[in-house]
Formats: C-alpha cells, sequence, structure tokens
C-alpha cells in the first residue's frame, strides 16, 4: 500500500523511467578537483562512516535511494519503493539496468547482502537494528522485514549510509572491515568507478560510462586532493589548482575566501549531517555528577560570544542536542543564558564554596586536536570563563585524533570538546548519545554516562512510532529532558561551508551536500 506522499514520489519516477531508454549523451566533463583535511582509511562506508570515507565511497558505490533539499527521498538503485503502513516492511524495486562497474548486474542479492552486512559492520547500530531479514523473491525485488516499526528506514537508504556492495566481491569469508577490496580495486555501482588511491595523498576516479542513470555523470573524472594543512589547501583553491572544498569551518579561511569574486561559498547541503559542537561531562566522576555544577558550568558560558567572536559570525549558537535544521528540531528550548552570580550561587549550593583566593574546584578540558576554530580556541574560551567562578581548567592537548579518542572512550577525562554529527535521523545519529544501553567504551557513544529512564523510554518510543507529529513530539521531549539534565553543554552548530570555483555547476546540496553522488555536478 502507498501513502499519499509516495504516490507523488511514484509519479516523479515514472518520468525518470520515461527517459531510461533515451541514449547517453555525455556533457561537458573534465576534472573536478575536490581538496579536503579528511583522510579516508578506505574506500568503503559500509562498514566507517565520517566524512572522509563517504565522500569517495559515495561517487564509487550507489544506494537505493537519494534526497533532495527538502528532506525528500528520490529514487536511486531504487526506481521505486513502498513503504507498509506499519512502517515494517520496506519493498524496493530495482533498475534492471544498473551494473557495477565490473560489468555484473546490481541485483537483490547484491541488497540482502550490502544491507545485512551493514548492520553488521557500521558503528551505528541503531540504524538498521530492527532488519531482520531481506528477502529477494526475483532479482530486482529487494523486501527489508523489520523487527518493529521503523521510520528511519528510509533516510538510512541514503548515499552514505546504505552503500551497494557486489555480493560476488566481498561475500568470500573475509572480514569486511578490513576486506582488501576496501581500498584496492574497488567495485561498486556509483558514477564513478576507481582508478587510483593513495592512503594519505589522493583518490582518483573517473566517469563510469555504464552508470545507469542516462547522461550522467556529467564529469570525466573526480579526484580528491589531501592535505594536512588547510591554508595550503586554500591557497590551492585561491590558485585554481582544486576547484571545491567541502566542510570548511575556519572562520579565518572563510572570510578570506568570501570576499574573493572567483569563488561561490555557501552554507547550502549540510541539514542532514547536523554537526554539533559541544562540550561533553564525565558524570562518572564528581563534581560533575552533580546537576548544579554542569547548570554552573553553562552560565558561565556565552555562546553568542562564541558565534560572534570567536567564529566571526559564520556558527550559529547551539541550545539542544538536534540540529535547527532538523525537521526534528524543538523551537521553544530554554538555553542557558550568561549569568556568573547565578553560576557562583549554584557552585555554593552544591558545595563548592570559594576558598582563598577564589577557587573552589580544579577540572580539565580535553579537545579534538587538528580543528583550532572548533575545539582548541572553545576549551580555552572556558578556561578564562570558567576562572570567573572559581573554577580551575587545565586545557589538555592530545597528540593526535587516535589519542583523543582513546582517552575519552576509556573515560580517562573531565570534560571534553567534541564534535558529533545528527546523521538525518535522531534514530541514526543522536539517539547513540544518549541512550544508557550504549555506554560503551567507543568513541561517539554515550561516553558521558548519561543515564536517565525516563528519555531512554522516550528515545525507544520515538525510534518506532510512525506517526510523523506524535514522533516529533516525543523528540521535543526527549531535547527538553536533555538540556534540563545537562550531560552536554551544546556550544554552537559547525559552520559547515562549501567553497567552489565559479566554474563548478550543480554544487552537491542535497541535505548531504558533499556527501552526496556527483553525478550532476558540471565544470565550465
Amino acid at each position: 500500500m502507498r501513502t499519499p506522499n509516495l504516490r507523488r514520489l511514484l509519479a516523479a519516477c515514472g518520468l525518470a523511467l520515461a527517459t531510461a531508454g533515451a541514449p547517453a549523451a555525455h556533457a561537458a566533463g573534465g576534472t573536478l578537483v575536490v581538496g579536503s583535511t579528511a583522510v579516508p582509511r578506505h574506500l568503503d562506508g559500509a562498514v566507517q562512516s565520517g566524512l572522509a570515507t563517504a565522500m569517495p565511497s559515495t561517487q564509487l558505490f550507489a544506494s537505493p535511494l537519494r534526497f533532495d533539499d527538502k528532506w525528500n527521498p528520490q529514487p536511486y538503485l531504487a526506481e521505486s519503493w513502498e513503504l507498509s503502513p506499519d512502517n515494517r516492511t520496506l519493498t524496493l524495486h530495482l533498475r534492471k539496468n544498473a551494473v557495477f562497474h565490473d560489468g555484473q548486474p546490481v541485483t537483490s542479492a547484491d541488497v540482502a547482502f550490502s544491507l545485512m552486512a551493514i548492520k553488521a559492520n557500521h558503528p551505528f547500530s541503531t540504524m538498521l537494528a530492527p532488519l531482520e531479514k531481506v528477502d529477494t523473491p526475483d532479482a530486482h525485488t529487494a523486501i527489508l522485514r523489520m523487527s518493529q516499526p521503523h521510520p528511519a528506514i528510509l533516510l538510512a537508504m541514503s548515499p552514505a549510509l546504505a552503500p551497494i556492495l557486489p555480493k560476488h566481491i566481498y561475500d568470500d569469508g573475509t572480514d569486511l572491515k578490513n576486506h582488501p577490496r576496501n581500498t584496492k580495486d574497488v567495485v561498486g555501482s556509483g558514477p564513478f568507478k576507481l582508478v587510483e588511491f593513495v592512503p594519505g595523498q589522493r583518490v582518483v576516479l573517473e566517469r563510469f560510462d555504464k552508470f545507469f542513470l542516462p547522461g550522467r555523470p556529467k564529469l570525466d573524472r573526480v579526484i580528491f586532493n589531501y592535505m594536512p594543512d588547510l591554508s595550503s589547501l586554500t591557497l590551492s583553491l585561491e590558485r585554481g589548482d582544486i576547484q571545491m572544498l567541502p566542510s570548511l569551518s575556519s572562520p579565518v579561511e572563510l572570510r578570506r575566501l568570501q570576499g574573493n569574486p572567483n569563488l561561490v561559498v555557501t552554507d547550502k547541503g549540510y541539514e542532514g549531517i547536523g554537526a554539533i559542537n559541544w562540550l561533553a561531562f564525565n558524570l562518572r566522576r564528581e563534581p560533575l555528577s552533580k546537576l548544579e555544577v554542569r547548570q554552573a558550568i553553562a552560565h558561565a558560558v556565552d555562546r553568542n560570544f562564541i558565534s560572534k567572536a570567536l567564529h566571526a559570525g559564520f556558527s550559529k549558537p547551539a541550545i539542544g542536542p538536534i540540529v535547527s535544521g532538523s525537521p526534528f528540531a524543538a523551537k521553544d528550548l530554554a538555553p542557558y543564558a550568561l549569568d556568573l552570580k547565578k553560576a557562583a550561587a549554584l557552585l555554593d549550593a552544591a558545595g563548592y564554596p570559594a576558598k582563598d583566593g577564589g577557587e573552589r574546584l580544579k577540572l580539565t578540558v580535553d579537545y579534538i586536536p587538528g580543528s583550532d576554530d572548533q575545539q582548541k580556541n572553545v576549551a580555552e574560551y572556558l578556561r578564562s570563563q570558567l576562572k570567573k567562578i572559581g573554577i580551575a581548567v587545565e586545557v589538555r592537548a592530545s597528540a593526535d585524533f587516535p589519542s583523543w579518542a582513546k582517552r575519552i572512550a576509556s573515560g580517562d577525562f573531565d570534560m571534553t570538546m567534541d564534535n558529533v554529527f545528527n546523521w538525518g535521523d535522531p534514530v541514526i545519529g543522536v539517539a547513540r548519545t544518549y541512550l544508557s544501553s550504549n555506554i560503551k567504551p567507543i568513541i561517539w557513544t554515550n561516553t558521558q554516562a548519561y543515564a536517565n529512564p525516563a528519555v531512554d523510554k522516550l528515545l525507544e518510543s520515538a525510534a518506532v512510532e510512525p506517526d510523523p507529529q506524535r514522533r516529533k513530539q516525543l523528540y521535543v521531549d526527549f531535547q527538553k529532558a536533555v538540556t534540563h539534565d545537562l550531560p552536554i553543554l551544546f556550544i554552537n552548530e559547525v559552520p559547515y561551508r562549501t567553497v567552489t570555483s565559479k566554474r563548478v555547476g550543480n554544487v552537491p546540496t542535497s541535505i548531504w551536500g558533499p556527501l552526496a553522488p556527483y553525478d550532476e555536478v558540471t565544470l565550465q
């Protein structure tokens, strides 16, 4: 049974199908060079999350669906689909002309294998948790059977989250997370195929002439160039050596590039990613286990100063766990206003009076290395602000990201700056941080050790609620509870921008932005 919205979508699919027999016309062509500081370990988004992997993975691997800039699902490998009224069965009707880069057809067996592999291996354990099996009644029909209603299932079919792997290559008994074909001779069915992968340096892709969408991709090649130094990347963009720089958040670089008449800067395309910069508290430790202490810290922080002064106005304050651009965002959350007197009173009430010299207690704050604007600079600001209410803060540096991640995952911290993504639906990217069942020694789980049975119930209910309005209200109640409990102090929404040469057309600005396929991008 199709819902009214799906009827409209399927009508749109019909238009796509009407052109399926048209001859493929190769348009302008050219080579798009994309710059990034985020270096992928491998190219398989089925077993790895994050920007670094997703950008090349979504060019190599196609997914069942893709999304537009209004959060609407669009056909991709699946030319049409039906979601049952109870949100427990999703039927995908696959295109009959889709082939992998080695010429083998894409079938329902590949979809079934891939989705169960993602469930078993992807770090987002809640994303496909309800998926029990995938039936394959014929080569072009895949029926996803779920143990409970799963309203996030359509979004989970997105390019960065559900790459369809060739079963004939990956189903060989090798551990998927360490499969040699994740880095060499990678075969997908996306718009581009792999030419070269030099870890830490570049990924070179070329047009796949048998891509299932007629006349696409428009480009001949896409090259991802990796440089650890952001200044070098921006200089390369200004010189014209690269034509696209996605996920840029440095206020210094953005302010400079924004004034360049040869470049275009856009903030569109990051709604699905939903990046939040925040301060996480270790609730296992006193004094941060006391709500009054966390509230005092919240009242000592001026989010507007951070956004306006430290981020030059590019970022916006974050006041809750769901970004403002999400359809699930609560509009009436009450942020903790800057109030140093109230902060001091809260510390007094918590049993931490000022001693001689004004000091009340000592804490440490960690930060992710490599992002000074969003991390280190905010940590230094926190040190100066908290000193005003008698909290002496030591800012601790980590040698590299793995060192920071190990420290936080093991619970060896008081407070830490962090940068975490919503990933579109709260089931996928939000709940992991707050569910008490997800307190694990793994980074980007509930490393705060936050446990509130009422919040668990809200998240569990919202995850299976098929009615959109009731589901949103459950998430609104969740946001209010979390902002009251303060396991995390939300600082700002990360001001990601995509900067391109004016020569680039059809810049990817769907809800997944640079994590979407570049099949429509052109270069003049």
